[in-house]
Protein backbone atom coordinates (compact mmCIF):
# COMPACT_ATOMS: atom_id res chain seq x y z
CA UNK A 1 0.00 0.00 0.00
CA UNK A 2 1.31 3.38 -1.04
CA UNK A 3 2.13 5.82 1.37
CA UNK A 4 -0.40 8.30 0.60
CA UNK A 5 -2.73 5.55 1.04
CA UNK A 6 -1.51 4.44 4.48
CA UNK A 7 -2.60 8.24 5.33
CA UNK A 8 -5.93 7.70 3.93
CA UNK A 9 -5.94 4.27 5.88
CA UNK A 10 -5.14 5.74 8.83
CA UNK A 11 -7.26 8.28 9.00
CA UNK A 12 -10.84 6.09 7.87
CA UNK A 13 -9.50 4.10 10.84
CA UNK A 14 -9.44 6.51 14.03
CA UNK A 15 -12.50 8.10 12.21
CA UNK A 16 -14.38 4.74 12.50
CA UNK A 17 -13.11 3.73 15.85
CA UNK A 18 -14.11 7.30 17.17
CA UNK A 19 -17.39 6.92 16.28
CA UNK A 20 -18.05 3.21 17.05
CA UNK A 21 -16.56 3.90 20.34
CA UNK A 22 -19.20 6.64 20.87
CA UNK A 23 -21.98 4.34 20.10
CA UNK A 24 -20.78 1.32 21.97
CA UNK A 25 -20.51 4.32 25.20
CA UNK A 26 -24.43 4.07 25.06
CA UNK A 27 -25.16 0.85 23.71
CA UNK A 28 -25.25 -1.13 27.30
CA UNK A 29 -27.69 1.46 28.64
CA UNK A 30 -30.03 2.13 26.57
CA UNK A 31 -31.58 -0.96 27.21
CA UNK A 32 -31.70 -0.96 30.75
CA UNK A 33 -32.97 2.89 30.41
CA UNK A 34 -35.66 1.82 28.47
CA UNK A 35 -36.57 -0.54 30.85
CA UNK A 36 -36.29 2.13 33.38
CA UNK A 37 -38.53 4.14 31.44
CA UNK A 38 -41.38 1.45 31.27
CA UNK A 39 -40.38 -0.52 27.73
CA UNK A 40 -41.41 -4.11 27.25
CA UNK A 41 -39.17 -6.57 25.54
CA UNK A 42 -41.23 -5.58 22.21
CA UNK A 43 -40.72 -1.73 22.95
CA UNK A 44 -36.72 -2.15 23.60
CA UNK A 45 -36.49 -4.42 20.56
CA UNK A 46 -38.13 -1.22 18.56
CA UNK A 47 -35.38 0.96 19.79
CA UNK A 48 -32.77 -1.08 18.43
CA UNK A 49 -34.52 -2.00 15.22
CA UNK A 50 -35.52 1.55 14.38
CA UNK A 51 -31.52 2.33 13.71
CA UNK A 52 -30.98 -1.15 11.88
CA UNK A 53 -34.70 -0.69 9.78
CA UNK A 54 -33.62 2.98 8.72
CA UNK A 55 -30.00 1.87 8.08
CA UNK A 56 -31.18 -0.88 6.02
CA UNK A 57 -33.29 1.18 3.65
CA UNK A 58 -30.43 4.18 2.85
CA UNK A 59 -27.26 1.54 2.82
CA UNK A 60 -27.75 0.14 -1.03
CA UNK A 61 -28.58 4.06 -1.85
CA UNK A 62 -25.52 4.95 -0.26
CA UNK A 63 -23.35 2.81 -1.22
CA UNK A 64 -24.02 3.05 -4.88
CA UNK A 65 -24.07 6.57 -4.26
CA UNK A 66 -20.86 6.98 -3.12
CA UNK A 67 -19.39 5.04 -6.08
CA UNK A 68 -20.76 7.76 -8.61
CA UNK A 69 -20.34 10.87 -6.68
CA UNK A 70 -17.36 9.51 -4.25
CA UNK A 71 -17.04 8.57 -0.36
CA UNK A 72 -15.64 11.81 1.24
CA UNK A 73 -18.72 13.95 1.23
CA UNK A 74 -20.82 10.37 2.60
CA UNK A 75 -18.16 10.56 5.67
CA UNK A 76 -18.54 13.54 6.67
CA UNK A 77 -22.44 14.10 6.72
CA UNK A 78 -22.77 11.32 8.75
CA UNK A 79 -19.91 11.53 11.16
CA UNK A 80 -21.55 15.11 11.96
CA UNK A 81 -25.02 13.58 12.04
CA UNK A 82 -23.91 11.28 14.72
CA UNK A 83 -22.90 14.30 16.64
CA UNK A 84 -25.88 16.30 16.58
CA UNK A 85 -27.82 12.83 17.92
CA UNK A 86 -25.77 12.85 20.92
CA UNK A 87 -27.69 16.18 22.07
CA UNK A 88 -30.79 14.57 21.08
CA UNK A 89 -30.39 11.69 23.40
CA UNK A 90 -29.37 14.08 26.28
CA UNK A 91 -33.08 15.96 25.37
CA UNK A 92 -34.79 12.41 24.89
CA UNK A 93 -37.33 11.43 27.99
CA UNK A 94 -40.04 9.12 26.34
CA UNK A 95 -39.70 5.58 24.45
CA UNK A 96 -41.33 7.26 21.78
CA UNK A 97 -38.64 9.96 21.09
CA UNK A 98 -35.41 7.49 21.39
CA UNK A 99 -37.31 5.20 18.65
CA UNK A 100 -37.28 8.34 16.49
CA UNK A 101 -33.62 9.18 17.45
CA UNK A 102 -32.59 5.80 16.90
CA UNK A 103 -34.48 5.62 13.41
CA UNK A 104 -32.50 8.74 12.67
CA UNK A 105 -29.12 7.79 13.90
CA UNK A 106 -29.76 4.48 11.16
CA UNK A 107 -29.74 6.83 8.62
CA UNK A 108 -25.99 8.36 9.27
CA UNK A 109 -24.92 4.82 10.11
CA UNK A 110 -25.88 4.32 6.44
CA UNK A 111 -23.52 6.73 4.98
CA UNK A 112 -20.74 5.86 7.65
CA UNK A 113 -19.82 2.10 7.29
CA UNK A 114 -20.25 0.66 4.08
CA UNK A 115 -18.83 4.04 2.60
CA UNK A 116 -15.77 3.60 4.38
CA UNK A 117 -14.87 -0.09 3.78
CA UNK A 118 -15.42 0.44 0.30
CA UNK A 119 -12.98 3.36 0.45
CA UNK A 120 -10.54 0.79 2.03
CA UNK A 121 -11.42 -1.72 -0.77
CA UNK A 122 -10.57 1.01 -3.32
CA UNK A 123 -6.82 1.44 -2.06
CA UNK A 124 -5.93 -2.50 -1.02
CA UNK A 125 -4.04 -4.28 -3.41
CA UNK A 126 -5.63 -7.40 -4.55
CA UNK A 127 -4.18 -10.65 -2.69
CA UNK A 128 -3.92 -8.86 0.29
CA UNK A 129 -7.83 -7.91 0.82
CA UNK A 130 -8.09 -10.34 4.30
CA UNK A 131 -4.87 -8.43 6.06
CA UNK A 132 -6.05 -5.19 5.11
CA UNK A 133 -9.53 -5.71 6.15
CA UNK A 134 -8.60 -7.75 9.58
CA UNK A 135 -6.75 -4.78 10.63
CA UNK A 136 -9.73 -2.18 9.38
CA UNK A 137 -12.12 -4.47 11.06
CA UNK A 138 -10.11 -3.09 14.57
CA UNK A 139 -12.28 0.02 14.56
CA UNK A 140 -14.96 -1.83 14.79
CA UNK A 141 -14.19 -4.80 17.26
CA UNK A 142 -11.94 -2.52 19.81
CA UNK A 143 -14.45 0.46 19.61
CA UNK A 144 -17.20 -1.50 20.56
CA UNK A 145 -15.67 -3.36 23.26
CA UNK A 146 -13.66 0.18 24.70
CA UNK A 147 -17.16 1.33 24.64
CA UNK A 148 -19.55 -0.56 26.55
CA UNK A 149 -16.93 -0.70 29.34
CA UNK A 150 -16.39 3.04 29.68
CA UNK A 151 -20.19 3.76 29.22
CA UNK A 152 -20.59 1.55 32.17
CA UNK A 153 -18.16 3.68 33.93
CA UNK A 154 -19.29 6.99 32.67
CA UNK A 155 -22.84 6.00 33.77
CA UNK A 156 -21.54 4.65 37.65
CA UNK A 157 -19.34 7.81 38.21
CA UNK A 158 -21.08 10.51 36.27
CA UNK A 159 -24.53 10.08 34.44
CA UNK A 160 -26.37 8.68 31.63
CA UNK A 161 -26.42 12.29 29.79
CA UNK A 162 -22.31 12.44 30.39
CA UNK A 163 -22.08 8.94 28.49
CA UNK A 164 -24.38 10.79 25.42
CA UNK A 165 -21.95 13.65 25.51
CA UNK A 166 -19.09 11.39 25.15
CA UNK A 167 -20.71 9.95 21.87
CA UNK A 168 -21.38 13.29 20.07
CA UNK A 169 -17.53 14.19 21.46
CA UNK A 170 -16.50 11.48 19.61
CA UNK A 171 -18.22 11.80 16.60
CA UNK A 172 -16.93 15.63 16.30
CA UNK A 173 -13.54 14.53 16.46
CA UNK A 174 -13.46 11.68 13.72
CA UNK A 175 -15.96 14.60 11.68
CA UNK A 176 -12.62 16.86 11.94
CA UNK A 177 -10.08 14.38 11.32
CA UNK A 178 -11.99 13.12 8.21
CA UNK A 179 -12.27 16.31 7.05
CA UNK A 180 -8.78 17.68 7.32
CA UNK A 181 -6.85 14.50 6.10
CA UNK A 182 -9.41 12.91 3.43
CA UNK A 183 -8.11 14.06 0.24
CA UNK A 184 -10.41 15.72 -1.85
CA UNK A 185 -13.63 13.71 -3.74
CA UNK A 186 -11.78 14.26 -7.02
CA UNK A 187 -8.86 12.81 -6.42
CA UNK A 188 -10.58 9.15 -5.22
CA UNK A 189 -10.31 6.62 -7.50
CA UNK A 190 -14.25 5.48 -7.47
CA UNK A 191 -14.53 8.86 -9.23
CA UNK A 192 -11.23 8.52 -11.46
CA UNK A 193 -12.92 5.03 -13.20
CA UNK A 194 -15.60 6.80 -14.52
CA UNK A 195 -17.58 3.35 -14.98
CA UNK A 196 -21.22 2.30 -14.25
CA UNK A 197 -21.55 -0.04 -11.16
CA UNK A 198 -23.70 -2.84 -11.59
CA UNK A 199 -27.44 -2.67 -10.76
CA UNK A 200 -28.19 -4.11 -6.92
CA UNK A 201 -30.51 -6.81 -9.27
CA UNK A 202 -27.51 -7.77 -11.33
CA UNK A 203 -25.42 -8.40 -7.79
CA UNK A 204 -28.01 -10.01 -5.44
CA UNK A 205 -28.35 -12.85 -8.65
CA UNK A 206 -25.08 -13.70 -7.80
CA UNK A 207 -24.69 -16.84 -5.32
CA UNK A 208 -20.97 -15.52 -4.05
CA UNK A 209 -22.83 -12.45 -3.15
CA UNK A 210 -26.30 -13.29 -1.76
CA UNK A 211 -24.26 -16.18 0.46
CA UNK A 212 -21.97 -13.66 2.27
CA UNK A 213 -25.09 -11.00 2.78
CA UNK A 214 -26.85 -14.00 4.41
CA UNK A 215 -24.02 -14.67 6.67
CA UNK A 216 -23.52 -11.44 7.25
CA UNK A 217 -27.24 -11.54 8.17
CA UNK A 218 -27.19 -14.71 10.78
CA UNK A 219 -24.00 -13.41 12.59
CA UNK A 220 -25.27 -9.61 13.39
CA UNK A 221 -28.82 -11.48 14.30
CA UNK A 222 -26.97 -13.34 17.10
CA UNK A 223 -25.25 -9.52 18.16
CA UNK A 224 -28.47 -7.99 18.10
CA UNK A 225 -29.48 -10.60 20.37
CA UNK A 226 -26.90 -9.85 22.20
CA UNK A 227 -26.76 -6.42 22.81
CA UNK A 228 -30.58 -6.03 23.39
CA UNK A 229 -30.91 -8.25 25.67
CA UNK A 230 -27.92 -9.62 27.69
CA UNK A 231 -28.08 -6.49 29.53
CA UNK A 232 -31.93 -7.11 30.62
CA UNK A 233 -30.91 -10.69 30.94
CA UNK A 234 -27.88 -10.19 33.57
CA UNK A 235 -29.77 -7.55 35.61
CA UNK A 236 -33.18 -9.50 35.69
CA UNK A 237 -31.61 -12.84 36.43
CA UNK A 238 -28.09 -12.37 38.51
CA UNK A 239 -28.73 -8.90 39.65
CA UNK A 240 -25.07 -7.57 37.82
CA UNK A 241 -23.73 -3.95 37.89
CA UNK A 242 -23.51 -1.97 34.92
CA UNK A 243 -19.90 -2.49 34.82
CA UNK A 244 -20.16 -6.25 34.48
CA UNK A 245 -23.01 -6.07 32.32
CA UNK A 246 -20.43 -4.01 30.26
CA UNK A 247 -17.53 -6.27 30.30
CA UNK A 248 -19.94 -8.95 29.22
CA UNK A 249 -20.83 -7.05 25.97
CA UNK A 250 -17.71 -5.54 25.21
CA UNK A 251 -16.18 -9.18 26.28
CA UNK A 252 -16.85 -10.84 22.68
CA UNK A 253 -16.22 -7.82 20.19
CA UNK A 254 -12.38 -7.38 22.00
CA UNK A 255 -11.36 -10.65 20.90
CA UNK A 256 -13.23 -10.44 17.79
CA UNK A 257 -10.86 -7.33 17.41
CA UNK A 258 -7.75 -8.80 18.75
CA UNK A 259 -8.06 -11.70 16.11
CA UNK A 260 -8.44 -9.51 13.19
CA UNK A 261 -5.21 -8.91 11.89
CA UNK A 262 -3.95 -12.38 12.70
CA UNK A 263 -6.78 -14.00 11.13
CA UNK A 264 -6.94 -11.79 7.74
CA UNK A 265 -3.07 -13.10 6.80
CA UNK A 266 -4.14 -16.35 7.65
CA UNK A 267 -7.40 -15.72 5.42
CA UNK A 268 -5.08 -14.14 2.32
CA UNK A 269 -3.18 -17.85 2.08
CA UNK A 270 -5.76 -20.24 3.18
CA UNK A 271 -9.54 -21.20 2.20
CA UNK A 272 -11.60 -18.16 3.50
CA UNK A 273 -14.83 -20.43 2.97
CA UNK A 274 -13.41 -22.88 5.27
CA UNK A 275 -12.61 -20.22 7.85
CA UNK A 276 -16.33 -18.28 7.39
CA UNK A 277 -18.03 -21.84 8.39
CA UNK A 278 -15.82 -22.98 11.10
CA UNK A 279 -16.05 -19.33 13.07
CA UNK A 280 -19.40 -19.60 12.13
CA UNK A 281 -20.37 -22.68 14.10
CA UNK A 282 -17.85 -21.93 16.99
CA UNK A 283 -20.30 -18.69 16.94
CA UNK A 284 -23.60 -20.73 16.66
CA UNK A 285 -22.40 -23.05 19.62
CA UNK A 286 -21.81 -20.02 21.36
CA UNK A 287 -24.60 -18.10 21.53
CA UNK A 288 -26.14 -21.40 22.39
CA UNK A 289 -24.52 -21.68 25.73
CA UNK A 290 -25.60 -18.53 26.82
CA UNK A 291 -29.06 -19.83 27.08
CA UNK A 292 -28.02 -22.41 29.33
CA UNK A 293 -25.99 -19.93 31.45
CA UNK A 294 -26.82 -19.80 34.81
CA UNK A 295 -24.36 -16.85 36.13
CA UNK A 296 -21.60 -14.17 35.33
CA UNK A 297 -19.01 -16.69 34.42
CA UNK A 298 -20.84 -19.21 32.81
CA UNK A 299 -21.84 -15.90 30.39
CA UNK A 300 -18.04 -14.74 30.31
CA UNK A 301 -17.51 -17.86 28.49
CA UNK A 302 -19.79 -17.96 26.04
CA UNK A 303 -18.56 -14.57 24.84
CA UNK A 304 -15.18 -15.72 24.91
CA UNK A 305 -16.25 -18.27 22.25
CA UNK A 306 -18.60 -15.58 20.68
CA UNK A 307 -15.53 -13.00 20.03
CA UNK A 308 -13.13 -16.40 18.80
CA UNK A 309 -16.05 -17.29 16.12
CA UNK A 310 -16.35 -13.46 15.00
CA UNK A 311 -12.52 -13.21 15.09
CA UNK A 312 -11.87 -16.29 12.71
CA UNK A 313 -14.94 -16.15 10.59
CA UNK A 314 -15.58 -12.09 9.76
CA UNK A 315 -11.66 -11.37 7.80
CA UNK A 316 -12.48 -13.82 5.59
CA UNK A 317 -16.03 -13.07 5.05
CA UNK A 318 -15.35 -9.40 4.58
CA UNK A 319 -12.29 -10.54 2.11
CA UNK A 320 -15.25 -12.19 0.30
CA UNK A 321 -17.19 -9.32 -0.20
CA UNK A 322 -14.12 -6.75 -1.45
CA UNK A 323 -12.85 -9.18 -3.87
CA UNK A 324 -16.72 -9.45 -4.99
CA UNK A 325 -16.90 -5.89 -5.25
CA UNK A 326 -13.17 -5.53 -7.10
CA UNK A 327 -14.96 -8.45 -9.73
CA UNK A 328 -18.25 -6.56 -10.59
CA UNK A 329 -15.82 -2.69 -10.10
CA UNK A 330 -18.79 -1.97 -7.33
CA UNK A 331 -17.32 -1.34 -4.39
CA UNK A 332 -19.79 0.80 -3.08
CA UNK A 333 -22.65 -1.51 -3.89
CA UNK A 334 -21.05 -4.74 -2.65
CA UNK A 335 -20.17 -3.18 0.57
CA UNK A 336 -23.82 -1.27 1.04
CA UNK A 337 -25.51 -4.61 0.29
CA UNK A 338 -23.16 -6.68 2.27
CA UNK A 339 -23.86 -3.79 5.08
CA UNK A 340 -27.54 -4.29 4.55
CA UNK A 341 -27.18 -7.58 5.62
CA UNK A 342 -25.59 -6.88 9.01
CA UNK A 343 -28.71 -4.31 9.65
CA UNK A 344 -31.12 -6.79 8.63
CA UNK A 345 -29.80 -9.35 11.06
CA UNK A 346 -29.50 -6.19 13.83
CA UNK A 347 -33.40 -5.53 13.21
CA UNK A 348 -34.40 -9.01 13.18
CA UNK A 349 -32.31 -10.49 16.15
CA UNK A 350 -33.49 -7.78 18.25
CA UNK A 351 -37.35 -8.31 17.31
CA UNK A 352 -37.24 -11.72 17.58
CA UNK A 353 -35.68 -11.73 20.54
CA UNK A 354 -38.22 -8.92 22.00
CA UNK A 355 -41.01 -11.24 20.90
CA UNK A 356 -39.84 -14.40 22.57
CA UNK A 357 -39.24 -12.25 26.10
CA UNK A 358 -42.55 -11.04 26.06
CA UNK A 359 -44.20 -14.86 24.71
CA UNK A 360 -41.59 -17.60 26.05
CA UNK A 361 -38.93 -16.30 28.31
CA UNK A 362 -35.46 -14.47 26.94
CA UNK A 363 -33.17 -17.83 27.28
CA UNK A 364 -34.98 -18.91 24.06
CA UNK A 365 -33.76 -15.73 22.38
CA UNK A 366 -30.40 -17.02 22.44
CA UNK A 367 -31.92 -20.62 21.36
CA UNK A 368 -33.17 -19.05 18.35
CA UNK A 369 -29.90 -16.93 17.32
CA UNK A 370 -28.17 -19.61 17.41
CA UNK A 371 -30.60 -21.92 15.24
CA UNK A 372 -30.38 -18.84 12.59
CA UNK A 373 -26.24 -18.92 12.88
CA UNK A 374 -26.57 -22.67 11.89
CA UNK A 375 -29.06 -21.67 9.04
CA UNK A 376 -26.44 -19.20 7.96
CA UNK A 377 -23.86 -21.46 7.10
CA UNK A 378 -25.32 -23.93 5.85
CA UNK A 379 -26.94 -20.91 3.35
CA UNK A 380 -23.16 -19.49 2.87
CA UNK A 381 -21.54 -23.57 1.76
CA UNK A 382 -24.79 -24.00 -0.69
CA UNK A 383 -24.42 -20.60 -2.23
CA UNK A 384 -21.02 -19.97 -2.37
CA UNK A 385 -18.79 -21.22 -5.21
CA UNK A 386 -15.69 -22.56 -5.42
CA UNK A 387 -13.32 -19.73 -3.76
CA UNK A 388 -9.94 -19.20 -4.92
CA UNK A 389 -7.38 -17.28 -2.63
CA UNK A 390 -6.07 -14.62 -5.17
CA UNK A 391 -2.86 -13.91 -4.57
CA UNK A 392 -0.24 -12.04 -6.60
CA UNK A 393 3.46 -13.28 -5.66
CA UNK A 394 4.97 -10.24 -7.40
CA UNK A 395 3.47 -7.44 -4.68
CA UNK A 396 6.60 -7.40 -2.02
CA UNK A 397 5.20 -7.87 1.35
CA UNK A 398 5.56 -4.03 1.92
CA UNK A 399 3.37 -2.83 -0.41
CA UNK A 400 0.75 -4.98 0.59
CA UNK A 401 0.44 -2.66 3.90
Amino acid sequence: MKKSDQKIFCTLFFALFATITGVGIVVPLLPVYAHDLGASGLYIGLIFSAFSLSRTCFLPFFGKASDQKGRKPFILAGLLAYAFISLAFILSNNIETLIAIRFVQGIASAMIMPVTQAYVGDITPAGSEGFSMGIFNISVFFGLSIGPLAGGFINEHYSLNAAFGCMGLFAFIAFAFALIFLPPTRHERARSRNRIPATWNILLKDRNVSGLIFFRFAYTACIGIIWSFLPVFAESEFSLTSSSIGILVMLGVFISGLLQTPMGYLADRFSRKTMGVFGGLLTCYAILSLGWADGFYDMFLANVLFGIGGGVSMPAVTALAIAEGNKADSMGSVMGLFTMGHSLGMLAGSMAAGLMMDLFNLRQAFYLGSATMLLGVIVFIVQLRSVTVEQKESIPETEKF
